[in-house]
């Protein structure tokens, strides 16, 4: 286990990230922002102000000093590259290495891609897509194809520098101009990933509007049609109605300023949907820094997600990935029951591999709590209504749990087809967990026959299974309810 700190200095203030870092996976621990007017005084004096740098100086040597009573043991110092622009930036650094003891490096543009790409790839399980990310200064665009970026540029506006350029439809045409001096282009069909905090405002909009039940950010999906209801929406809100809206990042100028670089991008080069990434170069940045071992990259985006959950928040004595490889396996056997499509594997790998976590808020009918935990636990590779589902299935682990009212919520969501899903698969993921009782992998495959009304289990054991057995046949009650046979595991 390592404990990194990152220091940012961004054009709008300083960041501080403290986080834990284990086999290639990482868990947050703190993150403050702090705000400076940095960029501003670079871009009217091209210098800081003294009485700016004393501030800063005292804010980061603050910064130190967190940073060691969480006793980290590694410092990452970053800086945007405008800082070079300001020509007192030598006395500057100068000045924060004498009073904490922390040098920045400049991350220039080519690092701000790569990071930015890297983050993407860690928020959406896409191989090949554009991908947009909304700055406080710069607006970047990319192409990637299997984890390489093929082409990318930049246009010198973002949420903070543009917002002072006038009202809505000035800062339209703006940044309309500045996307013309760029050769880059989209074809069309490709998926489009839009980040920061301009694209994020946009999927709450848009949420707003159509009602949407969930407060998920990540992998939310926006129409073209509702992105554009939501532009002529904010077009007619004066700044102190903005304010009124909630949910929204920034100040009412920036949630302006971010959502006119958005319709310029659509209007642009006539995108159709958007998808919505929670990436931040921040987080890229992590990604690069985390000590991998064993593999140089990890490929399967929710089986990392898993993993990086479980590394910091598992129960001991865990059995999370037995209990999925038996509901894979039982999802198999048991095909001629279920008749479900392939669809549903991905909700039940979920499920079953976070079949437990409601013991996180409450050991007493954890199934319960299951829902809530899983929508809320940031996972990554799946998308929102995946997310929806998993947690209904590992709710009904215990059929008592499933409540009409609550699934009515998610109606427009959610079909009858997903609701004998989730109970079918609820009843699959709890035999998988009973099957798993002893917390040894004593059983090991299951062949199943169907003889009449009843259906036989062989378990193939690699020692003895009788407890595991005992506590599957528990689930024979449930079965038989759902499935309207009786279940004889052998």
């Amino acid at each position: 286990m390592e404990r990194l700190a990152i220091i940012e200095l961004t054009e709008t203030g300083t960041r501080l990230l403290i986080l834990d870092s284990s086999n290639g996976r990482y868990n947050y621990l703190k993150e403050n922002f702090d705000n400076f007017p940095i960029g501003e005084e670079i871009d009217s004096d091209k210098l800081l102000k003294p009485k700016t740098v004393s501030k800063l100086v005292s804010v980061l040597t603050m910064y130190r000093e967190m940073v060691q009573s969480y006793g980290a043991n590694k410092i990452i110092g970053i800086a945007s590259n405008l800082l070079l622009q300001a020509r007192n930036q030598k006395g500057i650094f100068e000045e924060i290495y004498n009073n904490t003891g922390v040098q920045f490096a400049i991350i220039n543009e080519e690092e701000v891609v790569k990071n930015i790409f890297n983050s993407f790839n860690n928020t959406i399980d896409v191989s090949k897509a554009y991908g947009i990310y909304v700055d406080n200064y710069n607006t970047y665009f990319m192409k990637y194809n299997r984890r390489t970026v093929l082409d990318y540029c930049s246009i010198p506006v973002g949420v903070t520098n543009l917002a002072s350029k006038g009202n809505y439809n000035e800062m339209l045409e703006i940044v309309k101009n500045k996307i013309k001096e760029k050769s880059f282009s989209f074809d069309g069909g490709e998926i489009c990933i839009g980040a920061g905090s301009a694209f994020i405002n946009l999927g709450r909009v848009a949420k707003k509007i159509v009602r949407y039940p969930l407060e998920i950010d990540n992998n939310y999906l926006v129409e073209k049609k509702v992105a554009f209801d939501v532009f002529n929406f904010v077009k007619g809100l004066d700044l102190d109605k903005i304010k009124k809206v909630k949910g929204v990042i920034g100040t009412p100028s920036e949630f302006l300023a971010g959502l006119a670089i958005v319709e310029a991008i659509y209007q642009s080069f006539d995108l159709s949907d958007m998808t919505i990434s929670v990436a931040r170069m921040i987080d890229g940045l992590v990604i690069s820094n985390v000590k991998i071992e064993g593999q140089d990259k990890f490929t399967d985006l929710l089986g990392n997600s898993f993993d990086n959950y479980y590394e910091f928040h598992k129960m001991p004595f865990s059995n999370n990935l037995r209990v999925c490889n038996m509901a894979g396996i039982l999802f198999k056997q048991l095909k001629v029951m279920h008749k479900l499509p392939r669809a549903y594997v991905k909700p039940m790998r979920i499920a079953s591999y976070m079949y437990d976590c409601g013991k996180s808020v409450s050991f007493d009918n954890f199934e319960k709590h299951n829902l809530y935990t899983i929508i809320n636990s940031g996972l990554c590779g799946a998308s929102q209504k995946d997310l929806l589902i998993a947690g209904f299935i590992a709710q009904n682990q215990n059929p008592d749990n499933f409540n009409l009212s609550e699934w009515m919520k998610y109606k427009d969501i959610l079909s009858d087809e997903d609701l004998d899903a989730v109970r079918k698969l609820g009843v699959i993921v709890k035999l998988a967990s009973a099957l798993n009782s002893s917390k040894k992998e004593t059983v090991t495959d299951v062949i199943c026959d169907i003889l009449g009304d009843s259906l036989i289990m062989k378990t193939v054991v690699s020692s003895d299974a009788s407890y595991d057995i005992l506590q599957g046949m528990k689930v024979s009650s449930d079965y038989r309810k759902i499935f309207k046979k009786n279940l004889q595991i052998i």
